[in-house]
């Protein structure tokens, strides 16, 4: 069983999160997020730190680049059982991130409205499908929940054993992630096509 004491929350549909965020803050884990997905949480009466705190940089670019920074995936994709992973996240003080939420840009329903070229390219969503990426790579360390429709499997587990998950628990998340972010480059990949 691996613990889980921070998260990474990083989503564009916030509905059916309430719930999720009620139980890990009972659980005392520490929440983690950026923009309106912060807001969103500390709106509900949760502390949050931002990630600008974390990485000392703003959201760039229009609010292109929040997420990408080593301090960010290094606290993802750090191994908890290598020592060399261990030390340089405490000598660049990386935080280590156990739970990584993420709900992507909607680019399919971006593309069904009819909505113009530059709009759907905003809608495609890099450093949530990176996160994805990170946190399923990483699935022997960290819980990735890769979109909405995961949250109430998570939900279930922390209700019947806490804030922690076995190794066979995040191994199912991880597969779930790739088959999301599989689904959402195969739909990019179909637009660009056409």
């Amino acid at each position: 069983m691996k613990q889980i004491q921070t998260a990474l929350i990083s989503v564009f549909h916030k509905d059916g999160l309430d719930e999720l965020l009620a139980k890990l803050h009972a659980e005392g884990v520490k929440f983690l997020s950026t923009g309106g997905t912060q807001a969103f949480i500390e709106s509900l009466g949760y502390p949050c730190q931002k990630v600008e705190d974390v990485t000392t940089y703003p959201s760039i670019l229009g609010g292109r680049v929040k997420t990408l920074h080593p301090k960010i995936f290094g606290g993802i994709l750090g191994r908890r059982d290598l020592e060399g992973d261990q030390q340089q996240m405490a000598q660049y003080e990386i935080p280590a991130i156990d739970l990584v939420i993420v709900d992507l840009y909607p680019f399919e329903q971006t593309v069904a409205s009819g909505a113009s070229p530059e709009d759907i390219i905003e809608k495609i969503d890099i450093g949530g499908i990176s996160l994805i990426r990170a946190g399923a790579k990483n699935f022997n360390d960290v819980v990735i929940i890769p979109s909405k429709e995961q949250y109430r499997p998570l939900l279930d587990i922390l209700n019947a054993q806490g804030a922690q998950t076995t190794l066979e628990q995040r191994r199912h998340f991880a597969t779930e992630a790739f088959g999301v972010s599989s689904h959402y480059d195969t739909a990019i990949h179909g637009w660009f096509k056409k």
